[in-house]
Parts: C-alpha cells; structure tokens; sequence
C-alpha cells in the first residue's frame, strides 16, 4: 500500500496520470486518440481499488471533462492541457473540503457535547494529511476542534493489522502537537466503558444512499460498542465518498489483503509470528450499518437523521448541491435534517 486513504488514492490516481500526460511531449494522435488514451488509463487506475468510492468518483469526473474538451477543442495538446488543469483543481478543492469537513465537525459535535471544552475524542486509522490532499477528514475534525482549544484529548487505535493509526496517526498528533494518546483495537471498549470518551470520529472510504459506511476493518466494533455505551459515533468524509448507486451497504465491495499482514509483524514487513499453514481471513474493511450512526459530517454541513429516526436522507443532502468540477466550491454550512 503505497498511497492509502480513500482521498489520497483519488488524488494521486488523477495527478499521476496528468504527470503522464505532461511528459509525453508531441504525439501524432487524433482527438480521438487522446480520448481513448486518457480513458482507458482512467478505467485502469479505477480497478485498483474496488471499496474506495472516491478514486471511481474523480474518474467519471475527468472523463466528463476530457469529453467536454473534446467537443471545444481540435487538438490533442489542448486536451490533455484540460485534465491536467482538472486534476490540479481536484487538489486545491480536496484541501478545502477537508478544512470544511474539520470546521463543520467541530462546531457540531461542540454542539451535540454537554461539555464546552476540554473534550476527550477517540479515532480510528489515518484519516489526516496523509490520507487526503492535505488536512484531514476525521483527523482534520480533531485538528479543529484541539486549534479551537476545546480538546483535551485525542485517542487514536493502533489500527491493525496494518497499524495505519499507531504509524500514521499518532504520527501526525504528535507533529502538531495535539494532545494524544494511543490505545489498542481490542482496549477500545474498555477505554469507553470507562468514561473517557466523550465522541468517535471516523472516515469513510464508501457510503451508501441509507448511510451504511465502508470503512477501515475495526470500525464496526467501534460503533457497536459506541451504541452500547451511548458515546456519539460520528463519520467525517466527503460528499465524492457517497455512492447513491447502492442502496445499502450490502453492495459494497470489500477489499481483502495479503494473509502476511496478519502471520508477520509489522504488517506482513517483520518476522513471522503465526505458525505456517494457518487460514486468514484478512478483509480490509468492514461495514457499520446506517443505525450505528449518529451523524454524517461533511464539506457542505452535517446530515443527520430525519425526525429523530435512524433514516439518513443521504440522497436529498447531495442533490441540494451541484458543483461541478472547476467552480467555487463555496463552504454553505448546514445541518441537514
């Protein structure tokens, strides 16, 4: 796993391939050419990673805009000139959406808190400047909420078996000195039990039209236990993660990785801790159900659950808003009910 984080991996699929495109120099192609070209890259970078909804999001996006190009423009150049153009423009947007995200998480959840400050948050993975274009999503809330002094306590999940959160996460705490404390998968609900976890934010790497999210392997015990003891459990990521093509979650596709992460240390990089021949069954991510969610936090404001039932109108949410690729994203905060 090179590039890991649903945005990051959207993000770098669209600027590797401009990268590309910027390097080939002359070509002696038709438009036609450069149509197929860039398309079949695109469909290329897509199937890499089939759970991630935000890298087959930013696909159909730049093929939009190749094919708009292709109807104003007679040359190839000028072509491949618009999606690169097209890609930097995802890059700038993705940054801002994530301090969006971060804005309108932390007035939230300050919101929904019976306590004004000195709040104590618990995450999962890597949801921060290394996963996304830059910021955060779920991290980028906590970034916001410790920026506004009203944190008192980041915790964050070694994540296994990859251990995104104890290498990456804690990582990035500690650089920007917010206040942190990591703690094992399986010390989770204890540390709730406990009292010391006033909410749960977590990202989202695909969300369905009902509000079920795929997301890192372990976040469905997060929100199970986080039902269980009445802490909030929150999902902060864009609207590009939200697939309205699936009704639930049961479509999602689920991403298994190497047996290795599991029989080796270290992720599958250091020694051999299980004996050979043993079974693995190592999804990547798992799916928490619509129920188990207490809010969605996104760019465009907060979605919450219509009349205090368990029922997201996911769908209404994004059809409020059109913006397409290359205008104002605007920053219109709302909370929808």
């Amino acid at each position: 796993m090179v590039v890991r984080g649903a945005p990051a991996i959207a993000i770098s699929a669209a600027l590797s391939l401009a990268v590309e495109v910027a390097n080939l120099g002359p070509v002696d192609w038709s438009v036609n050419d450069a149509i197929s070209f860039l398309q079949k890259r695109l469909e290329f970078l897509v199937s890499s990673r089939p759970t991630a909804v935000n890298l087959s999001d930013a696909a159909t996006k730049l093929n939009d805009v190749v094919l708009k190009a292709a109807n104003a423009m007679s040359k190839p150049e000028a072509i491949f000139q618009a999606y690169i153009e097209a890609a930097e423009i995802m890059l700038m947007a993705d940054i801002n959406d994530n301090k969006a995200i971060g804005s309108n998480g932390a007035k939230f959840i300050l919101c929904q808190s019976q306590k004004r400050q000195n709040l104590h948050v618990l995450t999962h993975c890597n949801t921060g400047s290394l996963a996304t274009a830059g910021y955060g999503t779920a991290l980028g809330v906590i970034r916001a909420l410790h920026s506004e002094g009203l944190l008192e306590t980041a915790f964050c999940t070694e994540t296994r078996p990859y251990n995104q959160g104890s290498r990456l996460t804690a990582y990035e705490l500690i650089h920007e000195h917010i206040p942190a404390v990591l703690v094992a998968d399986s010390a989770a609900a204890a540390l709730q039990k406990s009292g010391r976890v006033d909410a749960i934010v977590v990202g989202a790497d695909r969300i369905a039209e009902n509000g079920d999210t795929a997301n890192k392997i372990g976040t469905y015990n997060l929100a199970i236990s986080a039902f269980h003891h009445g802490v909030p459990f929150y999902v902060a990521a864009p609207l590009t993660s939200v697939d309205l093509s699936l009704s639930s979650g049961e479509q999602i596709i689920i991403e298994e990785r190497s047996p290795k992460e599991l029989t080796h240390a270290l992720g599958g990089q250091g020694q051999q801790v299980a004996p050979s021949g043993i079974s693995v069954w190592n999804p990547a991510f798992d799916v928490t159900p619509a129920n188990l969610i207490t809010a969605i936090i996104t760019e465009k404001g907060v979605i919450t659950k219509m009349d205090s039932s368990s029922t997201f109108d996911i769908k209404g949410f994004v059809e409020s808003f059109t913006v397409p690729l290359g205008s104002d994203n605007g920053n219109k905060h709302m909370t929808a009910a």
